[in-house]
Order: C-alpha cells, then structure tokens, then sequence
C-alpha cells in the first residue's frame, strides 16, 4: 500500500513539473505569463491521473505558483554562478517543486530531494540529477542555518536578559552540543 501511496504521489509531482514546465516554456517564449493550472488542466484532458493524485498535483502548482518569487529568491541566493535563466527548463521547475514541498509544505527534505533526483534523471539531461541535487542540498542546510539560532534561543534559557548566573557574561556561553 506504501508504494502505492508514493507511485500515486510521483504521478502527481510528474504532473505537476509537467504543469510548471508548460507555463514556464510559454511565458519565457511570449513574455506573458503561462497558467499551471491551465496547463494541469490540459495534461489531465490526455493523462489519466487519479483524483487524489489530481488533487496533490494541484496542490503544487497551486503552491509554486503562489511563492514564485520567494522561491525563486531562495534558489538563486543558494545556486553558486547560476541565474535562474540560465537553468534548464526542467532543472528551474524541479528546483521549485522541490523547494516548495521543503519550505512550505512540510515534506522531508530527503524525500522531496529524492522525488525531484528521480524526476530529473526521467525528465532532464545527464548532468541534471547532481544540479538539482547540489541546489536542493543547499537549500537544506540554508534553511537549517536560518533557523538554527532561533531555536538555539529558544531552547536556551539564558539567551534572554536577566537570565544568566551570577558568574556568566553576556559572551560567555560557547556552541551547545546536540542543538
């Protein structure tokens, strides 16, 4: 039944790259912006997709769509030496698919990693699996930088003012183990 769960799951995300492909290529050939959702609608007129896979699918172009430009902020400022433009179509739609499922929906970096590794060896060329890779990998440990010193404070008692022991300083405190 698992892997059911998950061949239904890589339908949708099959889907849904599709989708966002579709309306990338359109909007960089006619500088109007494509419709996933329209392209969705389209790829579901020739391909039989499930409605629970229909509907995660378009719970992710849904998604992407929404958080574009954050996305794609995020993927450029962890993509060393490379503009979204310079991406390819595939590599560009996989990286915010991935990225989307990673920071706003709660997916499991590995998983959404591993999904979107998969997806670019079916859909990309050679050198794709490693690029998305690499990027998503960045995104990981980006995000985990960023949110690391939060629960650090938070999880730490002396971090606020008025909390320290008679004999610590403001600085005094090094790395904690296991945070």
């Amino acid at each position: 039944m698992k892997g059911e769960a998950s061949s239904a799951r890589r339908r949708s995300r099959r889907a849904a790259l599709q989708a966002l492909y579709s309306a990338d290529v359109h909007e960089r050939a006619t500088g109007a912006p494509g419709s996933p959702l329209a392209a969705l609608d389209a790829l579901a007129e020739h391909f039989e997709l499930a409605p629970g896979a229909r509907a995660f699918a378009e719970e992710l172009v849904k998604g992407v769509a929404a958080e574009r430009a954050a996305l794609d902020a995020r993927l450029v400022a962890v993509a060393r030496n490379w503009r979204l433009e310079r991406m390819a179509h595939v590599d560009r739609n996989l990286l915010r698919l991935a990225a989307w499922e990673i920071l706003f929906a709660g997916t499991p970096p590995a998983v959404a990693i591993d999904e979107a590794v998969e997806l670019a060896r079916e859909f990309g060329d050679d050198a794709s699996p490693r690029f998305v890779n690499g990027v998503l990998d960045a995104l990981v440990r980006s995000a985990a930088d960023a949110v690391a010193p939060e629960r650090a404070g938070a999880r730490d008692p002396g971090a606020s003012a008025g909390a320290r022991g008679p004999n610590e300083s403001a600085g005094a405190r090094g790395p904690r183990s296991g945070a």
